[in-house]
């Protein structure tokens, strides 16, 4: 007997201003494992936090969700306009069930591209179709369970990164939860002096309150003498905390408070019913990459996707490209004041 005919899914924009569209959309997201990327809430914060549109793919079949493709349509007068699935984000991609739906997906926001103006898609996971440039050696993510408690969980990090942790627990440093204004106004400020020193424009502060108002995240500082020197703001999901948007002052280093950081983060989340830590993506072959396997993470490739519009110039906004390299040089030299001031007006271009 030959297997029954699957109709093709109809795919439509949604309308992410009503209510019930969202509702269902979020439901579908969750019963298909999706990532907090793939949340219209996460596309809703974004379009608060940075002005760029919350958009998206539906694919329906007999008037249920088959799949969905969440977008971003990001603006810049530097690095031009596309979607973004997700922007912001590390994750993201068409989610269905079914592949074929997944790729439907991608094709119908090829269409819905070129009606917007858009050059580029880039699809942060998931299925693509044949011809977009795919990559897999880009980034990796990290991802572990938690231990049962403190004192395992100490004994889970190797022996030289467990001797930072220990030495930093020496430190008479102080750790604080929330997000209260203050909470807020530490983790900014920290994280803003972080990235001008990497040489990257800082997000607004708008997008991390967004986040945090409209999704289930929370502020975690660490502080010597009463004065912030790390922090970072975690995203929580599916039993999994993520440390998103996280640094440190030049002060950190030596009172090892990055590393008290996020083991206070994972005795937290533990806590908080948390069973899995999400240590996020790093470009591979990074110092960011190493440092997250001396913890004892594994990396695992991340596959990220794009398109460009025929006769387009493929989109360049990755900060290790040589095009870039003499940007953020200077951008690493100017004043804190003015790398704030200009930073978000770059930044929520960057998607």
């Amino acid at each position: 007997m030959n297997a029954p005919f699957a109709l093709p899914a109809r795919m439509r924009v949604a309308d992410l201003s009503q209510a019930e569209e969202v509702a269902r959309i979020e439901a579908f997201v969750f019963g298909q494992g999706g990532s907090i990327f793939h949340r219209p809430a996460w596309l809703h914060a974004v379009e608060e936090g940075t002005g760029n549109r919350a958009l998206g793919l539906v694919a329906e079949r007999g008037g249920e969700i088959a799949g969905w493709l969440p977008l971003t349509e990001v603006h810049s007068a530097i690095f031009g306009r596309m979607l973004a699935s997700s922007g912001f984000a590390v994750g993201g991609g068409a989610l269905a069930a079914d592949p074929m739906c997944s790729l439907e997906l991608c094709r119908a926001a090829e269409e819905l591209a070129v009606r917007r103006n858009c050059t580029t898609i880039e699809l942060r996971g998931g299925l693509a179709p044949e011809g977009w440039d795919e990559r897999t050696d880009s980034h990796c993510g990290f991802v572990c369970e938690l231990a049962e408690d403190e004192q395992a969980q100490l004994l889970a990090i190797p022996r030289k990164q467990r001797a930072e942790v220990r030495k930093g627990l020496q430190n008479g440093l102080r750790v604080s939860i929330g997000t209260s204004e203050a909470d807020r106004e530490a983790h900014y400020a920290i994280y803003a002096e972080s990235v001008r020193n990497l040489g990257t424009p800082v997000f607004p502060r708008a997008l991390f309150d967004a986040v945090l108002d409209g999704l289930d995240a929370d502020i975690l500082t660490v502080s010597h003498e009463g004065r912030p020197v790390a922090s970072v703001l975690s995203l929580h999901h599916d039993g999994a905390v993520m440390p998103y948007w996280g640094g440190g002052t030049l002060a950190a280093r030596h009172l090892r408070a990055n590393d008290v950081m996020y083991f206070a983060l994972m005795n937290h989340a533990r806590i908080r019913g948390c069973t899995h830590f999400d240590f996020g993506r790093s470009k591979t072959g990074s110092g960011a990459f190493s440092f997250k396997r001396n913890w004892g993470f594994e990396p695992q490739p991340l596959t990220y996707a794009s398109w460009t519009a025929p006769g387009a110039a493929k989109r360049d906004a990755d900060p290790n490209s040589d095009r870039h390299a003499a940007r953020i040089a200077a951008w690493q030299h100017l004043p804190l004041g003015i790398a704030n001031c200009l930073g978000p007006i770059i930044a929520r271009g960057l998607g």
